[in-house]
């Protein structure tokens, strides 16, 4: 079964409620998606391997650390996980990004993929799997799947929301990958939304409605 991280920091219960909350403004709710996602990245990154290194500082020799040649990709989910991104490669500046495009058929809630693009050498990275919500988990499950098609063998999948209903589809269908979310919310309503959620995440950061 994979594990489930519920990410219950201070900093990012705060920004949480901004996000939540119906008056936020796009340009405060863009920002905040993107600082939760640094901070949600120290905790999906923690079990990164490390290795000594000799470093001289300005006064004298030291014995240092350094990420031991991990290789990390980083997989947004168009377009709201585009929200997550920059957040993400500020504190990794050497990963890859890929990108996936999967949309909910508003009618059937199923995913339908209409991009993929990834680095060369995707299966041999750690791969991050950003999207906001993990609602149904079609799109969620459906990402893993092309991921995992690629050659990846390590994925980690960080949302912001995640409903009960999602969380069991991926934990059903790839229980391998690590699940990282600020929140477990109550349940789905009749149109496949998060309750209580935080309406269209993708909406609120490009500001299209």
């Amino acid at each position: 079964m994979s594990r489930f991280h519920l990410l219950e920091h201070p900093l990012i219960q705060h920004k949480l409620t901004i996000l939540r909350d119906k008056d936020t403004g796009v340009k405060e709710f863009r920002e905040s998606v993107g600082e939760i996602a640094m901070l949600m990245c120290y905790e999906a990154t923690r079990d990164l391997p490390l290795e000594e290194v000799d470093v001289t500082t300005p006064v004298a020799g030291a014995r240092g650390h350094a990420i031991a040649g991990k290789k990390i990709a980083v997989v947004p989910v168009l377009r709201a996980g585009l929200g997550m991104t920059d957040g993400i490669v500020r504190l990794i500046p050497t990963a890859r990004v890929g990108h996936i495009g999967l949309y909910r058929d508003p009618d059937t809630l199923q995913p339908v993929e209409y991009y993929c693009k990834m680095p060369p050498d995707i299966g041999e990275r750690d791969v991050l799997i950003l999207d906001p919500m993990l609602a149904t988990g079609g799109t969620a499950v459906a990402a893993s799947r092309i991921l995992k098609n690629f050659g990846c063998r390590s994925l980690k999948r960080m949302c912001i929301l995640a409903a009960p209903e999602g969380l069991q589809a991926m934990q059903s269908a790839h229980p391998d990958v690590d699940i990282y979310a600020c929140a477990l919310d109550e349940r789905l309503h009749e149109h496949g939304y998060i309750v209580p959620g935080l309406g269209d995440a993708g909406d609120r950061i490009f500001g299209t409605k």
